[in-house]
């Protein structure tokens, strides 16, 4: 393949990512996606591909559908068995991030909510949300009516929205919230926790990603015992994560998340979203190959202060 090709490609490399992480929820699919897309750009009659960016984004998108239509996806995704990989600040995958609707549709909470919906329905809410495609073009790079997509795109609107938390939240204001709860989480006492949750909060965990299933918890009282009892210091903890953590808050997809560090490795997420002041979701993620691609950013990265630097 002549380097013309190659380049014309590259120039679309992080667009198509961006897109496979968003239908997808994992970083690491999302690249195998576009690894493919680029085997099959390779493979193409390029001479007869009129719009090259129109075609790879059909491509990409079908691969994606073909990858949450798979056996193995419809059994984890329908065990409730899965998380999406959370990606540090400035990751481009997180793009194109100008408008709140793009912002948010690259949420962990809509990421999450998103698993509610058929492939087609993704795909065509992404595409709309995040891309500003317009019907027509959804239509053709989904092999379907301008109608169907019109329709597909509203039902996603709508079942995204009857469980989202609120609006778009201040980053300065959410990230003193969530030092608060973790103030609060260091002080041990259940109550102060409890206090700085909404009524119908709730939490996920992958259990140190040592859980067959996923550990919910649904009610205030439930979700101040899990934290409590996750940040407590033990030798087991430290052994588990290759010594004694170090804390921060940084920004994951968004929104404030606490990761725990040991020797520049990111060991443990937990990412937090914030409605009306208090912490409305927890989600916990500690499996190892869902933290690669934020451990490999944040080697990269240069952090604040830890909040906590002795546990």
């Amino acid at each position: 393949m002549d380097s013309a090709a190659i380049d014309r490609f590259e120039a679309s490399r992080d667009r198509l990512a961006s897109l496979a992480y968003r239908l997808l929820g994992s970083a690491a699919d999302a690249e195998d996606a576009v690894q493919d897309a680029f085997l099959r750009w390779q493979a193409a009659d390029r001479e007869r591909i009129e719009v090259p960016e129109a075609w790879l984004t059909k491509v990409v998108t079908n691969l994606c559908l073909d990858r949450l239509r798979s056996a193995q996806a419809r059994h984890e995704r329908a065990a409730g068995d899965w998380l999406p990989e959370p990606l540090l600040e400035g990751d481009p995958m997180l793009g194109p991030a100008d408008t709140f609707e793009q912002r948010e549709s690259v949420s962990l909470a809509v990421l999450t909510l998103m698993e509610r919906l058929s492939p087609v329905e993704r795909a065509a809410y992404v595409l709309r949300e995040a891309f500003s495609y317009p019907h027509a073009e959804i239509a053709g790079i989904l092999d379907i009516a301008e109608s169907a997509s019109q329709q597909h795109v509203h039902r996603a609107r709508r079942r995204v929205a009857a469980e989202r938390h609120g609006g778009e939240v201040d980053p300065a204001s959410a990230r003193r919230i969530v030092e608060e709860f973790l103030a609060a989480a260091a002080s041990g006492r259940t109550e102060r926790l409890v206090a700085m949750l909404t009524a119908d909060a709730t939490a996920v965990s992958d259990g140190a990603g040592l859980a067959r299933r996923l550990l919910r918890y649904r009610t205030r009282e439930r979700i101040a015992s899990y934290v409590l009892a996750g940040f407590k210091p033990t030798p087991a903890k430290r052994r588990l994560l290759g010594g004694s953590p170090v804390f921060h808050i940084a920004p994951v997809n968004g929104a404030p998340a606490v990761l725990a560090v040991v020797d520049d490795r990111v060991v443990g997420a937990v990412a937090f979203e914030v409605s009306d002041g208090k912490v409305a979701s927890l989600r916990g993620i500690a499996a190892s190959n869902r933290l690669a691609r934020l451990s490999e950013a944040w080697r990269q990265h240069e952090p604040e202060a830890p909040v906590i630097d002795t546990w």
